[in-house]
């Protein structure tokens, strides 16, 4: 999937988090050193969302599944879901990685205890930039000068 989140720590632990209101629950497992991605598209420099990319099996809703609500735009790729009590996006399902779940660092848990490096990501202009993080995804001539 060519995460960009994920670096060569050989060892992952399941982090948990939460929405504000507590009412959902999560767990992702990551290694101790991890990239999280600022992002300057529409809803990301709106909400201050700090993605953490994981594979599917390194996520679980450990609580509230009943109590998401999923909001699309665009392309209506992206699942956005949020609390529907305190309405936080605490993860979701990004268009960048559909098979995997992005989660807002900004939701975990004050112990999480991870070494994180930032990263810039030009989602305002997602269609050119979005093969840096998933090749998979790169447009045909996108990256043209």
């Amino acid at each position: 999937m060519g995460l960009p989140t994920m670096t060569n720590s050989p060892t992952k632990s399941w982090r948990h988090g939460e929405c504000h209101c507590g009412e959902v629950g999560f767990a992702v497992n990551l290694p101790d050193s991890v990239v999280a991605l600022s992002c300057n598209c529409s809803i990301c420099a709106k909400t201050g969302f700090i993605h953490l990319i994981v594979e599917k099996d390194d996520f679980k809703i450990e609580r509230g599944a009943e109590s998401l609500t999923t909001y699309t735009f665009g392309t209506h790729e992206a699942k956005h879901l949020f609390c529907s009590k305190c309405g936080v996006k605490s993860f979701y399902v990004p268009r960048s990685h559909p098979d995997g779940w992005s989660v807002n660092l900004r939701a975990l848990d004050a112990d999480a205890d991870l070494q994180l490096r930032f990263e810039e990501f030009d989602g305002a202009n997602w269609e050119k930039n979005v093969s840096k993080i998933n090749p998979e995804l790169a447009q045909p001539g996108a990256n043209d000068a």
